[in-house]
């Protein structure tokens, strides 16, 4: 250790120790002089020549009174020393002396008597100028009033990090008395603080000597154990003169009020900034599930550590439920989770999954209610409440699950189900705040999701009845195998009015139909159906292909401004001769044996229902083996290609190796159709043979 550095701990307390030049008696120039029993000068410090202006040559052995003070203060000096020497009582008092420049100057003096070892008498007098010792005492009353009266919470540590000195504002702010300070350091008061850091900072000022500014602390101390507090703390290195280290200063202020404004405009900016997101990745289909799941994954990490999405299945299923608050269990189907992070909470619950919860249950009183339900802290007791079983239970207990928070989904006064959120990893408690970013998020989520399921009823009402429309299996046929697929659009569109049909006809003949009503829904379903009924009464009466166009025309026409287009083919096997009339449709493809797959060259005709225009039969021979392709546009048509590149494809693709009719057409929907397409696909390939009669195709 420096031998200017002041001792650590107990150390000085064991052996004597300099004090380093530039302390306050050096600042103060404290002089000494002694006197012998008649007033002359025996001891003369070299202090003394400082305050009085003379060396100890020009001093010792002269009575102090001719030297040192004016001839009107003599008689008054003598009297002062003779009481001293005679009684040996002490004065102290300020005194002007004469300097050895003729000036007058105030002194601090104060005079004992000292006796030796043989009974002799002096006198001792110490001095200081007034001017020096007035200006200390004013700086240390001054300090001491601005440490103590201070607002702001000031500490001085010494060089061990132990409290020297604590003002009352400090004390209050820590909630301990400025004496049980003293003497400690600061992990032994602020237990409740991170106090390795504030340690190490103080550290770092004190050996670097470069202040911290502003740092700021959030923590709990005695005066309020059960609240955060903030506080903006800067530490700074004392040196006294001459750079000796005193110790660290250290100033705090509670910034709580203003950590609190700050924490809560960055909770609002991340509010905004979740209901923005959710405002672009929500709802983005008219799919239930990837509604749901959209919602769920929007929620983590930045609302929730786990969140889940339950519908009621009544809701699901279109089944009305009553508003009774305590009717028993209700089930619900878990359509979506997210975690932000692998947590066994996510093995509790899984997609899909249905759960009957009975009217204990937190999810089902939220449903009941259509109101929120929020558990800060949640207990043993409170899993049991919300996890679907007992191992579900367990699962969130294991995860650390300590809050949660269930928001009703409602959309059109209909409660559809429960956003569900827990908090594991994030270890602050669901608040208010947090039920309303919940509620914002549930309420414009529950809207997407009812208009998906409404959708998705009329979707799927639409295509049950397209498909109940659409043929079964094909009858037996001579001399023609056939295969047929009808593919409904994604689930974000529609159901259009697609449909082929295969109609035996008298002589062994059969007639293939392909035809596209234009736009989608159940209208559109119920049109195609009317169309394919009224194709197959006068397919009955063995009419050419442009008469049985004729005659839909005229159907069309009367269908409440509906269009469709179609191709009607009929083939007589004896002679290998197809006959064919198209209205508006995209031109068939001709695989021919030993060929490369053409598009039939067709008079386009004009769509069923405009009117007015004559349709033209055109003949082709299909031998055995031959192919003919039939299809509606959605298998060719995209938004991101021209109609005749795609054609180029469908051709391409049909010039490879042939494969078996089920398979070929399999393979045309895996290499054409995007599973995005917006529009439905019928389509039928019809294939030449040599039997006399066709077997069963399935």
């Amino acid at each position: 250790m420096d031998a200017h550095e002041p001792p650590r701990g107990d150390e000085g307390r064991e052996r004597a120790v300099p004090s380093p030049p530039g302390g306050l008696l050096d600042l103060l120039n404290v002089a000494a002089i002694v006197l012998d029993g008649q007033g002359r000068i025996v001891f003369w410090s070299p202090q003394a020549g400082e305050v009085f202006g003379y060396t100890a040559q020009e001093a010792l052995g002269r009575y102090a009174a001719h030297v040192l003070v004016h001839k009107e203060h003599t008689d008054l000096v003598v009297k002062l020393f003779a009481e001293v020497m005679s009684t040996g009582a002490s004065w102290a008092g300020a005194f002007p002396i004469r300097h050895k420049d003729g000036s007058t100057r105030l002194v601090e003096f104060r005079n004992m008597r000292l006796l030796d070892d043989v009974g002799d008498v002096y006198a001792l007098g110490i001095a200081a100028d007034q001017t020096m010792l007035r200006r200390v005492e004013t700086d240390l009353a001054l300090t001491e009033r601005l440490v103590s009266q201070a607002p702001i919470g000031i500490a001085l540590l010494d060089n061990d990090l132990r409290y020297l000195l604590v003002n009352p504002a400090l004390e209050r702010i820590n909630g301990i008395a400025a004496a049980d300070h003293i003497g400690r350091r600061p992990g032994d008061i602020l237990p409740g603080l991170d106090i390795d850091t504030v340690e190490s900072a103080l550290l770092q000022v004190r050996l670097t000597g470069t202040p911290l500014i502003d740092q700021h602390i959030v923590g709990r101390t005695a005066a309020d154990p059960e609240h955060d507090h903030a506080w903006s703390v800067s530490y700074y290195r004392l040196e006294g003169t001459r750079g000796r280290v005193i110790g660290v200063a250290v100033s705090v202020v509670d910034v709580s009020e203003r950590h609190r404004a700050t924490t809560e405009a960055d909770r609002a900016r991340r509010r905004l900034a979740v209901i923005a997101d959710a405002s672009v990745r929500v709802g983005t289909t008219l799919e239930v599930d990837r509604t749901a799941q959209e919602l769920a994954d929007v929620a983590v990490p930045g609302l929730a550590d786990v969140a889940a999405v339950d519908l009621l299945d009544a809701v699901l299923a279109f089944r009305r439920t009553t508003a009774s608050p305590d009717r028993g269990p209700e089930l619900f189907r878990a359509l979506a989770v997210a975690a932000a992070y692998p947590t066994p909470a996510t093995a509790a619950v899984k997609a899909g999954d249905l759960a009957a919860y009975g009217a204990d249950r937190l999810i089902t009183r939220c449903v009941h209610t259509g109101q929120p339900v929020v558990l800060a802290h949640v207990g043993a007791e409170d899993l049991r409440r919300i996890a679907p079983d007992a191992d579900g239970a367990t699962a969130f207990a294991l995860a650390g699950v300590h809050s949660y928070l269930a928001v009703p989904l409602i959309a059109h006064n209909e409660v559809l189900g429960a956003f569900d959120l827990l908090r594991a990893r994030n270890p602050l408690p669901f608040d208010e705040d947090d039920v309303l970013l919940a509620g914002e998020l549930a309420a414009r989520a529950a809207v997407a999701i009812d208009n998906a399921r409404w959708h998705q009823s009329v979707r799927n009402a639409a295509e049950t009845l397209q498909r109940s429309l659409l043929p079964g299996r094909p009858p037996r046929l001579t001399g023609l195998d056939v295969a047929s697929r009808y593919q409904p659009a994604q689930a974000t569109s529609e159901v259009g009015g697609d449909w082929y049909d295969i109609i035996p006809l008298t002589g062994d003949k059969t007639a293939l139909v392909v035809g596209d009503v234009m736009g989608n829904g159940i209208d559109a379903a119920a049109t195609m159906g009317r169309l394919r009924t009224a194709t197959c009464a006068f397919a009955d009466l063995d009419l050419a292909p442009d008469e049985i166009l004729r005659h839909l025309d005229k159907i069309t026409q009367g269908l409440e401004h509906y269009i469709a287009t179609c191709i009607y083919v009929v083939y007589d096997p004896h002679d290998h001769r197809c006959r064919i009339a198209n209205a508006g449709h995209l031109p068939p493809v001709l695989a021919a044996t030993g060929h490369t797959p053409e598009l039939l060259d067709l008079p386009t005709g004009v769509p069923l229902g405009v009117g007015g225009v004559t349709f033209h039969t055109t003949a082709f021979d299909l031998h055995p083996g031959d192919r003919l392709v039939l299809y509606t546009d959605g298998l060719v048509e995209t938004r991101h290609h021209s109609i005749d590149d795609r054609l180029n494809t469908l051709l391409h693709t049909l010039d490879g190796p042939r494969k078996p009719l089920e398979d070929t057409c399999n393979w045309l929907l895996h290499s054409l159709r995007h599973p995005d397409d917006h529009d439905d696909v019928a389509l039928l390939i019809a294939e030449a043979t040599s039997r006399t009669t066709g077997p069963h195709t399935p």
